[in-house]
């Protein structure tokens, strides 16, 4: 399973690519505002400066809801970094541009996927990448895991490329659960990357070895 963290706070991407096991980075322009970054060219450097920092795919979002714009947007992103893919939000012109983007080479990830469904639609158009927010659907007392277990057996049935991309994830059991039914990729806070370190008897096992080893040395 790849290790994406769903920020656009430079110091956290930062802490994460230096823990080791990070893969990519996810941003929309909620986590752009929160870090106060606004204007077009102070977005687009924003995703140039995370580039610089992480090893891996950084999907940077569009903000048209129209074919033409999510198109233009699309391939100016794309032109920033190698590593950029571009996200585009699950809406009839976001599949026509997915699948513009794929028969040019632009690798794409479809955000706000909810449904079975829709992410059929997005492998069908060549995403390379599917975001079901599985965080979204508990809160309103869905189950974010039962869809994610439906998508992995699709694109099973029909080989699809797509990667299944666990976003919207809140806490480590999140990420357990996931990697147990099959998501290729999660996203979330480095909070719950970090969670999975911790175990009591992980703590007490330690503590006993640096005991043990203190008496040996007198």
């Amino acid at each position: 399973m790849k290790f994406f963290i769903d920020t656009a706070n430079l110091d956290q991407i930062r802490d994460a690519a230096e823990f080791g096991v990070l893969d990519g980075v996810t941003t929309n322009p909620s986590l752009m505002a929160k870090e106060g970054i606004s204007g077009n060219e102070a977005v687009l450097n924003h995703y140039k400066a995370i580039c610089e920092i992480v090893d891996g795919d950084v999907s940077a979002e569009v903000i048209s809801t129209d074919y033409e714009g999510m198109i233009a947007e699309g391939e100016k992103l794309a032109a920033l970094h190698p590593n950029i893919v571009v996200k585009v939000p699950m809406i009839k012109d976001g599949i026509r541009a997915i699948s513009y983007f794929t028969s040019k080479g632009i690798r794409t990830n479809c955000t706000l996927v909810f449904s079975p469904g829709q992410a059929l639609l997005a492998a069908k158009a060549g995403a390379s990448y599917v975001s079901p927010f599985i965080g979204r659907l508990d809160d309103i007392s869905s189950d974010g895991l039962e869809l994610i277990e439906s998508i992995r057996e699709i694109y099973d049935n029909y080989e699809f490329s797509t990667e299944i991309l666990a976003a919207s994830v809140r806490h480590t059991m999140h990420i357990i659960d996931c990697a147990r039914i099959g998501a290729d990729v999660m996203t979330g806070p480095l909070s719950a990357i970090l969670g999975l370190l911790k175990h009591p008897l992980t703590d007490i096992g330690l503590e006993k070895f640096l005991a043990d080893h203190a008496k040996a040395q007198g």
